[in-house]
């Protein structure tokens, strides 16, 4: 045992204060420390001399940089919390800077404001309803947060249904408040979900997989069945199609994809389709 940690300890040590774009795409360790490009040193990217990244780097720093899922900022310095690949998107000015993130295999969901999930309502209390969104505590949502909801005009919600929300107010230090309007006041899609269909649930690396703007997944799903699905930031989908057998069917597709190659994902769609 002390030999294993000796060799994590002195990997740890190794892999401090890397270039960021040159460990794109790659699996980083907590504990590490990210440089940006202007703030590598002579040795080039990849280095291990220089200053870890720096987030008020002022006049020096081309753009605005920010630090998402699996990386926490340490004063001015950005550390990675979690194993994962390091992700990165680029601003739309192309100025630099962009969003850094950890994309990670994980289930575990931790509630982050402005995420769309889908939750299951456990309990009322007076006004409020407690949703279960498979986090650490339930997320409370009141029965003014509906579209057209008023003290006379109440929303019909039982417990046990589905609910598709929004988080309002997501931190550590509070409660996680959901709401099912948006800033206009409208639904939007989100409110109580149908009695049919179902819900099942996935690691939270496929549900950013399948919201990518060109997933191909949901493209050949969509040609197999005619369906309704609705996707939560917390790893839950729900899914409806014509008959009991196609929903269960889609459903195993859904869950299957995460560990199928494009080649293989083909070969069952022309099965199914041929049948």
């Amino acid at each position: 045992m002390a030999e294993a940690a000796a060799v994590v300890a002195e990997s740890l040590a190794g892999y401090r204060a890397r270039a960021a774009r040159a460990v794109l795409e790659q699996v980083v360790l907590p504990g590490e420390e990210l440089l940006l490009p202007e703030q590598e040193d002579e040795e080039g990217p990849g280095g291990t001399g220089g200053r870890p990244l720096r987030l008020n780097a002022g006049a020096r720093s081309r753009g605005r940089v920010v630090c998402g899922p699996g990386l926490r900022r340490c004063g001015d310095r950005l550390l990675v919390t979690k194993c994962g690949r390091l992700r990165h998107k680029e601003p739309g000015s192309g100025n630099g800077g962009g969003i850094y993130w950890v994309d990670s295999q994980q289930k575990r969901y931790v509630p982050v404001k402005g995420d769309h999930v889908i939750g299951i309502v456990t309990a009322k209390s007076g006004d409020i309803f407690k949703v279960d969104v498979g986090g650490s505590e339930p997320a409370s949502l009141s029965y003014l947060s509906f579209e057209g909801a008023t003290k006379r005009n109440r929303p019909n919600v039982q417990v046990g249904d589905l609910i598709y929300g929004q988080f309002v107010v997501a931190n550590k230090d509070m409660e996680p408040e959901m709401v099912c309007i948006d800033s206009c006041g409208r639904a939007n899609g989100m409110g109580v979900i149908g009695q049919d269909g179902l819900l099942f649930k996935v690691t939270l690396g496929l549900i950013r997989r399948l919201l990518a703007p060109d997933c191909e997944i949901l493209q050949e799903v969509g040609k197999l069945y005619p369906l309704e699905i609705v996707f939560g930031m917390n790893g839950r989908i729900w899914v409806k199609a014509k008959t009991i057998q196609q929903t269960l069917i889609l459903a195993n597709i859904l869950e299957a994809c995460e560990h199928m190659t494009a080649d293989q994902r083909k070969q069952i769609f022309s099965r199914l389709a041929e049948s």
